[in-house]
């Protein structure tokens, strides 16, 4: 049976990450970033396309597993016949090069385990040349280089294509597997003392989960999303990636299948609100300072979405080779939603520059500048139909979202003159243009036979987006066409509780075949709205269901499907975690970011 993707766990060093199943095979890898080509792929191949399990021999999925308190590490356990043994997992804080430290030990009994390692660079289409050094293996093919050692050193030989070992542990015994990744130009990296890694990666992961302000219910959910939030971070830069994979199925079997290893400023707002209203300041303002320098050039080039150093070109392209998630192809590299005009982005990026401030985060010298450029443009071009949120294919539209986002630009430069009258701007223009801009959207945006705004200008489409326009301030929450709003999405865009981003049935809005599941991020939304509008119980009720739909280690995908009880989508999704904090927040905490 193929894995499911709630199936898989995340470990991770900040800069890349890996996917661990039940079974122990790690099957996805991109070194040494997060976007470079994977050497395990067999999460969406077979294992010929490069995976590396261990596991207790003749042994199947593990009898449990989970992290370690408030860490990223992860400790997986097997019960046999024969006794039982853990295999801990973790890539720890790199000074130079990626490592994968795995360490096996026996718990009780006496159990033979398994190592196979396949490597396959260039998303596991490039076997590479294997040889023995100073008792390491040693694969190389092209600008890759990885080093495999034991320790202590374990009968090991090659065949079938892969490095194999096989070992026995009794209780309390130990063998430590690491995998260390560098340029194949360059000298090996020292070596690491895989026991002390654990050891100091356990303390460093503690010591910043323990910086949380959050103490409200579900504690633990919240943590374990900051966490995975954290994981998905770049540190050399601050950028967020959307997730750490590419083309996990929108639906089984179907061609919706992007890669989300990339920063979209549509997450920048939320993201920022999270982080600081849990406390975590510091890496508030690397995301912050990772935004002004993306977004930096001019205002007519800005994209929706960025490399993790801020890279602009992120060509799309297919992988044939790669039979895809349970047979969902194609495989996509890159993004080709990359060149959309979507306005809503240009409020998103005024609406967290004005949150970081309030926040208290130090202001850059050229930040206000850079908003005033964003806004002038705006100004100029916000009646352009676009592509919006959901980067449709299938034609621009006037979206009420983007227009939304159009009124929160203006909304928050307006505020912060008001609020800073030492900065200079055209305050009475800009003024002038949110007016405009809101009464635009409610005249042409609203239908009032039905009391609901709508998906785009004269249409009859629904839209989940249309949830954050309390959240926002664009109209209260008690107005009559928010409540209506709230109610009409829920009736037409829900499914068993939860909330589709849009009717894809027809396909009139994204230019796409086959369908999706219901989207976690907007499920969330709508416990956020119920919750604005008076209707607390229902709220939580529905957010106590949300969090039962976490898998084992508490991961969650971009979306769910509710008929075949599965996670769909990459993952894990940042934007679904940021999803549950912020909805915890609104639910059981103070949001003192506003």
């Amino acid at each position: 049976m193929h894995p499911r993707i709630e199936d898989y766990a995340l470990i991770g060093d900040e800069q890349t990450a890996a996917l661990v199943g039940m079974d122990g095979s790690v099957d996805w890898l991109c070194l040494p970033r997060f976007d470079s080509g994977a050497c395990f792929a067999r999460l969406l191949g077979d294992q010929e396309n490069g995976n590396w399990r261990i596991a207790p021999l003749d042994a199947d999925r593990c009898t449990r597993r989970a992290y370690r308190p408030g860490t990223l590490v992860l400790d997986t356990e097997w019960e046999t016949d024969e006794g039982a043994v853990r295999v801990t997992d973790l890539m720890p804080q790199r000074e130079r090069a990626p490592e994968v430290v795995r360490i096996v030990k026996g718990l009780h009994g006496s159990v033979t385990v398994r190592s196979t390692l396949r490597l396959r660079f260039d998303y596991g289409s490039v076997m590479p040349w294997m040889r023995k050094a100073h008792g390491h293996r040693v694969a190389i093919a092209g600008p890759d280089s990885v080093w495999l050692r034991s320790e202590p050193s374990v009968h090991t030989w090659g065949e079938d294509f892969g490095t194999h070992s096989e070992f026995t542990v009794k209780a309390g015994e130990k063998v430590a597997f690491v995998l260390t990744w560098h340029p194949s130009h360059e000298p090996r990296p020292r070596l690491v003392d895989p026991y002390g890694t654990l050891r100091d990666s356990v303390a460093d992961w503690q010591a910043w989960s323990a910086r949380c302000r959050y103490d409200g219910p579900h504690r633990e959910a919240v943590l374990r999303s900051l966490i995975t939030l954290k994981a998905l971070t770049y540190a050399p830069t601050g950028g967020i990636v959307a997730a750490p994979t590419t083309s996990l199925p929108e639906e089984i079997g179907g061609v919706r299948n992007w890669d989300y290893r990339y920063c979209w400023l549509r997450d920048a707002t939320l993201t920022l609100s999270a982080l600081v209203s849990v406390g975590y300041h510091k890496e508030a303002a690397a995301w912050r300072d990772w935004l002004l320098r993306a977004v930096a050039g001019a205002p007519a080039d800005l994209q929706i979405m960025y490399g993790v150093a801020g890279e602009r070109r992120l060509p799309e392209f297919e992988l044939p080779w790669l039979s895809g998630f349970a047979g969902s192809a194609p495989v996509r590299i890159g993004n080709g939603a990359v060149k959309q005009l979507q306005l809503d982005v240009y409020g998103e990026v005024m609406d967290a520059l004005w949150l970081a401030r309030r926040a208290g985060l130090s202001p850059k010298p050229h930040m206000w500048s850079l908003q005033g450029k964003l806004l002038e443009w705006l100004r100029a071009h916000w009646r352009l139909p676009d592509e919006g949120l959901w980067e449709v294919r299938g034609g621009r539209r006037h979206f009420v979202h983007s227009k939304v986002m159009v009124w929160v630009a203006a909304d928050r430069a307006v505020r912060t003159l008001e609020e800073y009258p030492e900065l200079a701007g055209d305050l009475a223009g800009w003024r002038a243009l949110r007016n405009e801009v809101h009464r635009d959207v409610c005249e042409r945006g609203y239908d009032p036979q039905r009391n609901t705004f709508t998906q785009s200008y004269g249409s009859r489409e629904l839209d989940a987006a249309l949830l954050l326009i309390p959240r926002c301030g664009f109209l209260p929450a008690d107005d009559p066409r928010v409540v209506g709003t709230v109610d009409a999405v829920r009736e037409a865009l829900g499914q068993d509780g939860f909330v589709r981003r849009y009717d894809t049935a027809d396909t009139p809005v994204d230019g796409l075949p086959g369908g999706e599941g219901a989207f976690l991020a907007c499920s969330f939304w709508l416990a956020d709205a119920l919750h604005m509008t008076g209707r607390t119980r229902e709220a939580r009720e529905l957010f106590e269901r949300l969090l039962k739909l976490v898998n084992d280690v508490g991961l969650l995908a971009e979306e769910y499907d509710p008929l075949a009880g599965r996670q769909l989508g990459n993952f894990p999704q940042a934007f679904s975690h940021i999803g549950l904090v912020n909805t915890a927040l609104v639910l059981f905490g103070d949001d003192t970011a506003g």
